[in-house]
């Protein structure tokens, strides 16, 4: 045997390997098709063209066979962002958001793949190869794509922001984060991420940016600016019903289990507290060990079991959740005795989020087979639970020296995280 006998036996099989994974990949998308037709891109292109001529933003409405009629619920900062749209038409718009959010995909699971491919000694070529189709998979990857949705850009805005930025050029850092804020609500999770780790600057930077940029947006349109934050902002509905089985948030379950009558406030709020609570500490104690991922990954699923509507195109963290998952179950020291349960929820979580147990349950299927006793209510309420176990679960990898160029010193000096840490498998702070 020469030795170039086995490298070129490994290189055979990767290539084998990802032929087979990328053939059954398309086929599986192939089969499922684009079964929302671009329906929030729609409705953005829709609206765009109806401000255009000089109707009040939030007046606009498209109807909809489900949820009756939708309208533009984001601030209007994200109107500037996406005015171009009411100009280039449904088309081109089509093209621009599939051709960006494929993009995102790309550059993200490259970032979140390449530490886990150094540290595993894997060409990052295959790691990549392998990795962006699984994603792909991914039901709040596919719906984002299927519904044109922004989502991807503002995890592309966030991750740039602190898996870049922020150990790179510390002064810039916040930037990113405070423009997604802007444009939608949501990503202002990561102000309090930055403000629980005590990135002081960064928190500041990104809340001064998406405050420039919502007054950038009032003296454009003060009118539907003052609507907005007024008016808007506060109807729930406009956005979807609650208790759609797809609204997987916190308020989303106990409106289910609460039909027809309204959920308990008081008891969402007290629910929330303690995810958010609970949440932001093991968020804050992984930043501190040195794995961002980790932190960004656990606030991104704080952020979305406190919203009132989570879709499951706004659960992208089970992406990074994912990978977590499998570069500690492939590592050694104290991972190994954990490595088996580590891999079955990982292929849990693969599969249950691939398959879209949820819209099963909502197509009807599930309600046949379990009506709505426990398999039911499991099931429909999957990735309200499943990110709850992933809070509490998910492990970080090893202690480090923060990565925060920032502050001198850490809030908290580095040490052994007790639970579920994993040491041993030789995490890098360096996610860039």
């Amino acid at each position: 045997m020469t030795s170039t006998t086995v490298p070129r036996r490994a290189l055979r099989r990767r290539l084998l390997l990802l032929i087979v994974v990328t053939a059954a990949v398309v086929a599986a998308q192939v089969w499922y098709g684009n079964r929302h037709h671009f329906l929030d891109l729609r409705i953005y292109v829709n609206a765009m063209r109806w401000w255009h001529d000089g109707h009040p933003l939030y007046s606009f409405a498209h109807d909809d066979p489900i949820q009756g009629r939708l309208g533009f619920t984001y601030p209007p900062f994200a109107a500037l962002v996406l005015a171009p749209l009411g100009v280039i038409g449904f088309r081109a718009s089509v093209f621009l958001f599939w051709a960006g959010s494929a993009a995102a995909v790309i550059v993200t699971t490259i970032w979140l793949v390449r530490p886990i491919a150094r540290r595993h000694h894997v060409p990052l070529w295959f790691a990549t190869l392998l990795a962006v189709p699984l994603v792909s998979t991914l039901e709040p990857i596919r719906e984002t794509v299927n519904f044109g949705q922004i989502n991807m850009l503002l995890v592309l805005l966030v991750l740039t922001d602190l898996l870049i930025v922020a150990p790179r050029w510390p002064r810039l850092a916040g930037i990113g984060i405070g423009i997604a804020a802007a444009i939608k609500l949501t990503p202002a999770i990561f102000i309090v991420y930055l403000l629980i780790t005590r990135r002081w600057r960064a928190a500041l930077t990104a809340t001064a940016t998406a405050a420039g940029a919502t007054l950038l947006a009032a003296a454009v349109a003060w009118t539907d600016s003052w609507h907005f934050w007024t008016a808007a902002l506060w109807e729930t509905g406009r956005v979807g019903h609650t208790d759609r089985v797809a609204n997987q948030s916190i308020l989303g379950m106990l409106a289910r289990l609460s039909d027809p009558a309204e959920p308990g406030r008081l008891v969402w709020v007290c629910l929330v507290v303690v995810t958010a609570g609970y949440g932001l500490w093991r968020a804050r104690r992984a930043a501190l060990a040195g794995d961002e991922v980790v932190g960004l990954t656990v606030t991104g699923f704080v952020g979305g079991l406190a919203s009132p509507i989570t879709w499951p195109h706004h659960l992208f963290w089970f992406v990074p959740a994912l990978l977590v998952l499998v570069d500690v179950a492939g590592g050694d020291g104290r991972a190994a005795a954990r490595r088996p349960g580590l891999f079955v929820l990982a292929g849990l979580c693969w599969a249950s989020v691939t398959v879209s147990v949820i819209s099963l349950f909502e197509l009807g299927l599930s309600k046949r087979l379990f009506a709505h006793g426990l398999p039911g209510f499991l099931i429909e309420n999957w990735y309200v639970l499943l990110a709850a176990v992933l809070i509490v679960a998910l492990p970080v990898r090893g202690r480090a020296v923060p990565a925060f160029a920032e502050r001198a010193t850490p809030a908290v000096p580095p040490r052994p995280v007790d639970e579920p840490a994993m040491a041993g498998t030789g995490a890098s702070p360096h996610l860039g």
